[in-house]
């Protein structure tokens, strides 16, 4: 999990349901969308923003089939590698298509939850 104490800004935890790790401040989670409370409000859902998203198509090709891995890698403001994950893994034959989105959803950091310095 995180090094970030309980309740602080950029916490995590464990899905209960998938066991992914999200944010403690999550009241649905993104990788399998089961809510976990339901106090949040609906400011908070006003408040998300999106400051990134990307999206791209690979194509099969007649000179055969080829394997992909899709890797997504954070780095914080010094290029130094904090997170690396792979997303996911497969083949493309031809006459196949496989589309990407990649999407970095944000919320502003609640009244009470302060940013700790590194």
């Amino acid at each position: 999990m995180s090094a970030v104490r309980p309740g602080e800004a950029g916490a995590t935890r464990a899905c209960p349901h998938c066991k992914a790790t999200i944010l403690e401040s999550s009241a649905v989670c993104p990788a399998c969308r089961g809510h976990l409370r339901f106090d949040a409000s609906a400011s908070d859902a006003a408040q998300r923003f999106v400051p990134l998203q990307v999206e791209g198509t690979i194509n099969g090709n007649d000179t055969g089939s080829f394997e992909y891995t899709m890797v997504v890698v954070i780095r914080n403001e010094r290029g130094e590698e904090v997170g690396r994950h792979v997303a996911g893994v497969g083949a493309v034959h031809p006459g196949e298509a496989r589309s990407f989105n990649v999407t970095v959803e944000a919320v502003p950091v609640g009244v009470g939850k302060r940013r700790l310095k590194h």
